[in-house]
């Protein structure tokens, strides 16, 4: 039998026909198993978590049959309450399937802890710029003691107290410098 009648056989159509319907019939059942897994029609909104504590959104979450975890606090905004959630994804709105983790962004308690560099000897201009780069606040109350150096540090305080280096205050913490008159 050459291949010409091969093709125009009846076995040859049969079996095109079986591979057909085998196919369609491995379409629709996948199909079918595929919307019942993952719960293709469901839809729930994700409700807003913006400034409310985890336990909150905890409850909340929980109702929804939503999981949830922290990601990581990020820098603190004090227009936030502390330890409440400031960013979430997916965002308030979005919808989403059941048992989908929403990742939280907590808002520390306090800004964090800086350390104090040593900028015994720098002028005012430069102390003042390496301070407010790491982010402190530079004070008006300068104190002025008797130096050679005019305007050179000679001290940090922080609410009348004298500061050391590698001493940790917070961020936007307010600093005032104690720094030499010129004078011998």
């Amino acid at each position: 039998m050459s291949i010409f009648q091969f093709l125009k056989s009846k076995s040859f159509f049969k079996q095109i026909a079986i591979a057909i319907i085998g196919f369609v019939l491995f379409f629709f059942i996948l199909k079918f198993w595929l919307n019942i897994t993952t719960n293709h029609d469901q839809k729930i909104q994700v409700p807003d978590l913006h400034k409310i504590t985890i336990d909150e959104a905890e409850r909340k979450l929980k109702e929804l049959n939503l999981d949830f975890k922290v990601i990581d606090s990020a820098s603190y905004n004090p227009t936030y309450p502390k330890k409440s959630v400031i960013e979430q994804s997916p965002e308030a709105g979005d919808f989403v399937k059941e048992k989908r983790k929403i990742y939280l962004t907590l808002n520390p308690s306090k800004y964090r802890d800086i350390t104090i560099p040593d900028l015994n000897g720098r002028t005012k201009r430069q102390a003042e710029s390496e301070l407010q780069a790491i982010g402190f606040i530079i004070g008006t109350n300068y104190t002025y003691v008797r130096d050679i150096g005019k305007d050179v540090v000679r001290g940090l305080r922080y609410k009348g107290k004298i500061i050391n280096p590698n001493d940790k205050l917070p961020k936007n913490t307010i600093i005032d410098l104690v720094l030499g008159d010129g004078k011998r």
